[in-house]
């Protein structure tokens, strides 16, 4: 059965099998929490000398892949799943296509873990999961002719390049896997940076509005603009040229820029709520990693691990949480408003972070602190799973809530953001 939208378009297609195949963001969300948990936990076990995986990658390389082409991609496509219908019109991809993705993500995962005992094929496995949600997605672009939301779809293709690079260099056929990494980091800051600085300004304007706030967010203008484009010159100067004399400078103008973007979006005035506020501490761990990424060029007691964590278990650890629990509670019929045990994992994730950027400054402390710092990220995706992971296995409430009306409030007011966006360029 097939419901339409005012004008025809299709737009849902029922699906009586388990809830969590119904929708884009069910699997990947819950996968992306799982397997945040389940990767610390191997990665703390290898680091203490108590396991090690059959893998072709060595243990460093193995952890930062698996966060950002395990963890980080699972919550991207869930993210992009569940926007793309929305962007289209078309009905959503969902079902037994939907579970071949997600079957295809864990063999990834498999297969990477066991990749000394399977050679190529490993990188073949794990390569076909980003390369079919790309083909996917652009489907469906293509099929609803939205092609304003194309290049979005870069992303996927671009972290499909870049975890290409690092089995190449697994495998000893080029010395392609430290680019590799920074390539995909700098992929999903460009994302960030381009995503949030649509939905924090948006969020918090709605937030504030309902609460006949008298400072609303800066309008997204030239400035943010100018801003993006200065961000995206400093991390392909950072990934592709990282010792270049260009990069200090670079890094330290991006920071200043995001600062101020950040400052003009009024993050202060949320503090009663944390599904808003905590977008603000996500974002603000950019221009803190860019700020550090600036300072190892000048001061050799910053750690290259400080900049690297901040952008990886600061930024989009801590986004990829505040996006993906608003859009769970959302789209399955609550109310936008984080509880205490949410509250207390968005702390988690934030402590985590904190300990894990500053151990790189602490040698005699390190060893503590990454184990604090492993523990605080157990207890908060442990959080995430057990509050969010039935959400997302059940199906949707049957009784009202306030959650629609917030939910098309908030879609009402990116849409006007980005009609005075495009009205504005045009000027």
């Amino acid at each position: 059965m097939t419901s339409t939208t005012g004008n025809g378009i299709p737009r849902r297609r029922s699906w009586s099998g388990p809830a969590v195949f119904g929708a884009g963001f069910r699997p990947f969300f819950l996968l992306a929490g799982l397997w945040a948990a389940i990767a610390m936990a191997l990665w703390l076990a290898m680091v203490a000398g108590y396991l090690t995986l059959p893998t072709v990658f060595d243990r460093v390389t193995w952890h930062g892949h698996e966060m950002l082409f395990g963890f980080v991609q699972a919550a991207i496509a869930g993210f992009l799943l569940t926007a793309v219908p929305n962007w289209t019109g078309r009905m959503p991809i969902r079902g037994w296509s939907l579970a071949a993705l997600a079957g295809l993500f864990l063999a990834g995962r498999i297969a990477v873990a066991c990749s000394s005992l399977i050679g190529p094929v490993a990188a073949a496995i794990d390569l076909a999961f980003p390369l079919t949600l790309l083909a996917a997605l652009a489907r469906e672009i293509v099929a609803g002719r939205n092609w304003r939301n194309l290049p979005i779809l870069s992303v996927v293709a671009l972290l499909a390049v870049a975890n290409g690079m690092t089995h190449l260099d697994a495998l000893g056929w080029a010395a392609t896997g430290p680019l590799g990494l920074r390539f995909g980091i700098a992929v999903v800051v460009v994302l960030i940076t381009l995503v949030g600085g649509r939905v924090v300004p948006s969020f918090t304007r709605n937030w504030l509005a309902k609460r006949d706030a008298l400072r609303l967010p800066a309008l997204v203008g030239r400035f943010d603009a100018a801003a993006i484009g200065v961000t995206v010159v400093a991390l392909g100067i950072w990934a592709f040229a990282p010792n270049s004399s260009a990069m200090a400078p670079a890094m330290a103008l991006a920071a200043a820029m995001m600062l101020i973007r950040l400052v003009r979006w009024r993050g202060y005035l949320t503090g009663a709520e944390p599904l808003v506020w905590i977008l603000h501490v996500g974002f603000l761990w950019l221009p803190i990693g860019f700020g550090l990424l600036a300072a190892t060029s000048f001061f050799s007691t910053v750690p290259p691990s400080a900049p690297l964590h901040s952008l990886t278990g600061g930024a989009m650890t801590t986004m990829i949480l505040a996006v993906s629990t608003r859009a769970i509670l959302g789209h399955t019929g609550r109310a936008l408003h984080a509880s205490r045990w949410t509250t207390a994992l968005y702390g988690l994730a934030i402590v985590s972070a904190a300990a894990r950027v500053g151990a790189g400054f602490m040698p005699d402390a390190y060893t503590g602190l990454l184990a604090f710092a492993g523990a605080a990220w157990l207890l908060a995706f442990g959080l995430y799973v057990a509050i969010y992971g039935p959400m997302m296995l059940l199906p949707r409430p049957s009784a009202p809530s306030d959650a629609g009306s917030d939910a098309r409030s908030d879609a009402r007011s990116d849409a006007r953001s980005d009609a005075r966006s495009d009205a504005r360029s045009d000027d």
